[in-house]
């Protein structure tokens, strides 16, 4: 490996993040500061949190820290744009002045001396390193469920995603100016970067519990995120809808031919509960496929006003 000392930018994107910021900060601090000492990132190297307009006490507490130690830098959005454009916010602000960029949440349960692999990695050549999931044993039943079901449900959609990947990855200089070709205003960037290419790595680790605060995504947000996810990279929804009105056609079908039948035979037939229950069957699939068309035609509409992902308010730099 190369002696080299390129500029890391660490973004982590803040949304009331009070009770776990002054936490956050010291660790990284110590980590960056020791990979400074060894000669494996520039002394120009900085942490960049973003927030997403945090309702509590988060902003003063960055604008603080940047008061206190230029290693911190501070990126204010004009509102709560959520957790994806806050994200792309930092990396796009960070590319300007970054080599590499590694992004993590900041409530902690990323691990934050994975850095050091990361930039290993980084180092042997690769321009995206992945942060994965060792194992899910700190998680409830409940938790651990939902989440491998929701990975396991875009791999069947044919979405190309990363197993067990959040957002906490490393990325190169070159990767965010490809990153920022992608203009889509849905977000979804677990789907968005492997599309980008280049050499790739992952690096394993065991993800840990929130240091304090509450999570940020409820499972009303995390349906939604899987949803948006799903229709941004796969169109297989609107194909079974297309199979599903296949089947429903050929079993109409079928029964025609066995009304018909039974009429010659001179048998009644009773049909009273068996047309109730196609009634309402075919009824459900209708609002139910109106439904997912529904979804996609509001990507569209969303994606046709080509709105702003995010308002920058203010940005505390050197």
């Amino acid at each position: 490996m190369e002696n080299r000392q390129d500029i890391l930018y660490m973004v982590i994107p803040c949304y009331n993040e009070q009770e776990v910021l002054p936490e956050t900060s010291r660790q990284l601090k110590e980590i960056l500061y020791d990979l400074m000492d060894r000669g494996k990132i520039s002394r120009e190297s900085r942490v960049l949190f973003v927030n997403d307009g945090s309702k509590d006490e988060t902003w003063n507490i960055i604008e603080d820290l940047h008061a206190q130690d230029p290693l911190f830098l501070g990126l204010k959005l004009s509102r709560n744009k959520g957790h994806q454009n806050a994200l792309l916010a930092g990396l796009m602000t960070a590319k300007e002045y970054a080599d590499v960029t590694i992004s993590m949440d900041a409530d902690l349960q990323d691990d934050v001396h994975v850095i050091e692999k990361f930039m290993d990695k980084y180092y042997e050549g690769c321009d995206i390193v992945y942060g994965v999931r060792s194992s899910r044993k700190k998680d409830t039943f409940f938790k651990k469920f939902t989440a491998q079901s929701f990975y396991r449900l875009m791999m069947a959609m044919g979405v190309d995603i990363v197993y067990n990947h959040a957002d906490c990855r490393l990325m190169s200089k070159r990767s965010l100016y490809d990153l920022e070709q992608f203009k889509e205003v849905n977000l979804f960037l677990r789907g968005i970067v492997p599309l980008i290419g280049y050499q790739s790595a992952v690096v394993t680790y065991e993800r840990n519990e929130r240091f304090a605060g509450e999570s940020k995504y409820p499972l009303k947000k995390m349906l939604a995120f899987a949803m948006d996810g799903i229709t941004s990279f796969s169109i297989k929804p609107i194909r079974m809808i297309t199979s599903m009105g296949v089947i429903i056609f050929a079993i109409s079908i079928l029964m025609l031919i066995y009304s018909v039948v039974q009429h010659f035979l001179g048998n009644t037939v009773s049909g009273w509960s068996s047309t109730m229950v196609s009634i309402w069957a075919i009824g459900g699939l209708q609002i139910l496929s109106m439904g997912v068309i529904g979804e996609y035609v509001g990507k569209i509409y969303m994606e046709a006003k080509a709105r702003p992902k995010f308002i920058i308010e203010k940005f505390l730099k050197d």
